[in-house]
């Protein structure tokens, strides 16, 4: 399946709005204009259960009539509705209130350098092919261990996409990639009746670099079975291992402590924290916007604004937030290209693996997933349902569910011990497992 329309009709149809937008009397304007298209096909106990086309388009407007702002969008891109949808965007300014903050973000930001970042690989499976490596996936789920009892499906997703960005101070871009996935879950039970489910997969912007179906359901039904007759600890104070697959969320909370809406809002535990130390020295974090063939590279952000490799946190020092241009001014500083979020952070490694930081470790707590959602981004106190598996002289002793861990992100961050370079390669950037000295656990 191809795309509905060229790079070149979409980046015309981009200048012809603007050009609308100006004749109707506005001072500046950008467009967003994307398409997708993909496929999701889903298979339960050997039978097909859905296989799902989707093709979507969208063009999003907005328009600057002096410091105020109208927005519009529509999915129709013929001549009659970019001229409707530009007049509805510019009448909608002319209501607002002004913004002494609005506007485009400055011209001199804008990207410049382009280049290809590998990651548009289409993938094209027949729907047969699907339901076949779906049905690979699952059924070495199931055959893998005799407890595995039940399956909420295996499933692949094929995605395509494109977009272009284009502004009035002259910056029009187009850009593509793909996003392509493999997925497993199942449930496993014990002798007494009592179940566990857990799941695995992989994504990649390249169908050739996911793993093989058969290892994504092997791995699905592993972490299903050792989840079995868990346990719970005593409440105390114990030192804890966030792993690999939920570390970045640890990294997710400095991200949005250092962003600008929050910050702007003075909704941050990390309020004036430029130049103050939230980490250890041994650790920095990186942002690597250019990286080939990772899904979450580009050379311009949601503004046009050129991205850039740059230290976010340097020897545990916080050298920039994540500002897009509305907040940059808020806050009197300038954009550092993150309209959109993050792109690709490194975070440093101080053990090759996880094993390393369980014999660091010694006795304690290794968490595998987090439930809930009690994280106060003001004062940064952090209380999440939690299940994994206790640990005891550097060895997983026995699995542990219906607890709940608790600390301060602030003393959390700064309490942070040793980090692993075992990040997964289904993730952007490299955020492995993380050790923390302390933190509360409760349980019975």
């Amino acid at each position: 399946m191809m795309f509905q329309h060229t790079a070149q009709e979409l980046t015309q149809a981009a200048e012809r709005v603007l050009q609308l937008a100006k004749q109707n009397g506005a001072t500046a304007a950008e467009v967003d204009l994307s398409e997708s298209h993909g496929q999701t096909v889903q298979v339960r106990l050997r039978e097909i259960e859905q296989i799902e086309y989707q093709q979507d388009k969208s063009l999003e407007v907005t328009v600057y009539v002096g410091q105020r702002k109208g927005r519009a969008s529509t999915a129709d891109l013929s001549p009659q509705a970019l001229a409707d949808t530009v007049q509805a965007a510019c009448n909608i300014a002319r209501y607002t209130a002004e913004d002494p903050f609005a506007g485009l973000a400055d011209a001199d930001l804008m990207a410049t350098h382009f280049g290809d970042l590998d990651r548009y690989h289409e993938w094209d499976l027949s729907s047969e092919s699907a339901i076949e490596l779906a049905k690979r996936c699952e059924e070495a789920a199931l055959s893998s261990d005799k407890r595995i009892s039940n399956s909420d499906g295996a499933g692949v997703s094929i995605g395509h996409f494109q977009f272009v960005y284009a502004n009035s101070h002259g910056f029009c871009q187009h850009q593509q990639g793909t996003r392509h996935s493999l997925s497993c879950s199942v449930v496993a039970s014990d002798k007494n009746g009592l179940m566990e489910r857990d799941y695995w997969y992989d994504l990649s912007c390249d169908s050739r670099d996911l793993d093989a179906p058969e290892i994504i359901g092997q791995v699905a039904a592993e972490r299903t079975v050792r989840r079995l007759n868990a346990g719970s600890l005593k409440t105390g104070n114990y030192p804890v291992v966030f792993d690999a697959t939920i570390s970045g969320s640890l990294i997710g909370h400095i991200v949005g402590g250092l962003s600008g809406g929050a910050l702007y809002r003075e909704n941050s535990f990390l309020l004036n924290s430029l130049d103050t130390q939230i980490l250890p020295d041994f650790l920095s974090l990186r942002e690597e916007p250019h990286i080939p063939h990772s899904l979450g590279s580009t050379y311009f952000d949601n503004e046009g604004v050129a991205t850039k490799p740059r230290f976010v946190i340097e020897n545990g020092v916080v050298r920039g937030y994540f500002l897009g241009s509305y907040a940059a001014r808020k806050l009197g500083m300038q954009s550092t290209g993150s309209a959109g979020g993050a792109h690709n952070l490194y975070l440093t490694a101080t053990v090759p693996t996880q094993t390393d930081l369980l014999k660091q470790m010694d006795t304690g707590l290794l968490v595998t997933e987090l439930m809930g959602q009690g994280v106060n981004m003001l004062t940064g106190d952090y209380s999440r349902g939690a299940a994994g598996f206790w640990v005891e002289k550097g060895v997983i002793a026995y699995p542990v569910s219906e607890i709940t861990i608790a600390g301060s992100l602030k003393e959390m961050l700064r309490g942070i011990v040793a980090t692993a370079n075992d990040s997964l390669k289904r993730n952007s950037g490299s955020i492995g497992s993380i050790l923390i000295n302390q933190m509360t656990i409760a349980g019975v």
